[in-house]
């Protein structure tokens, strides 16, 4: 549905450059959703469930980021990769590239409904920076180790309101790091990085989780 809004915006400006950042955006977001669901399927295998609450309770001794082994921190850094893309957050942020398409999708837009985009991507990363610290990091569950009963008691402490808005605040710093660290890709590079590379990762990656549970490695 998102690819549908950007792709009737850049169409219905009447403007090349807009219609690039549309094509490109629409290209960019239909690519990198497959990895996003990939790694999201990874780690319902390990929980057995495709319920967040039954996903956040099965993290209740343990993150899957920590319980999960190797398969968990491939889908993870996948997760926050191709989430970065779909967000059209930088280095992957092509359908608004300044200084090929002055702005991209919404150049010909401003006020409010210029006004409206950009909310709408911020609203991205809230919604994808919550969706990897509920299925990765143990969504509002505290820090627990084995065997560190006073450490753990600590832990408990602190309000599960606290974790929950903690976890998602440092994704989307990660993010946003993302965007101030490595240059912007070009368009063949950033397909090239999906098909090539995350794509297959993913799918051997979720092999891997799934012989990692059936022969019960996981702890």
């Amino acid at each position: 549905m998102g690819v549908i809004g950007i792709l009737l915006a850049g169409w219905s400006s009447n403007n090349k450059y807009s219609l690039i950042g549309a094509m490109r955006s629409g290209a960019q977001i239909v690519s990198y959703e497959l990895s996003v669901g990939l790694s999201l399927i990874t780690m319902c295998v390990l929980a057995g469930s495709m319920q967040f609450s039954t996903i956040v309770e099965a993290q209740r001794d343990g993150w899957f980021i920590f319980t999960g082994h190797i398969p968990s921190v491939i889908a993870f850094v996948i997760f926050l990769i191709a989430s970065t893309a779909e967000t059209n957050r930088g280095p992957f942020d092509l359908p608004e590239a300044e200084s090929e398409l002055t702005a991209g999708f919404h150049t010909e837009y401003s006020g409010i409904k210029f006004a409206f985009f950009f909310l709408a991507e911020y609203m991205n990363m809230f919604i994808v920076a919550s969706i990897a610290a509920t299925v990765f990091w143990g969504g509002w569950m505290p820090l627990h180790v084995g065997g560190w009963g006073s450490f753990n008691h600590i832990m408990d402490l602190i309000p599960p309101f606290f974790w929950y808005f903690g976890k998602t605040a440092v994704i989307i710093f990660i993010m946003m790091w993302f965007k101030w660290t490595f240059p912007r890709l070009r368009i063949d590079q950033l397909l090239t990085l999906e098909w090539k590379y995350l794509l297959p990762i993913n799918l051997v990656n979720v092999l891997l989780m799934a012989l990692i549970v059936m022969m019960g490695w996981h702890f």
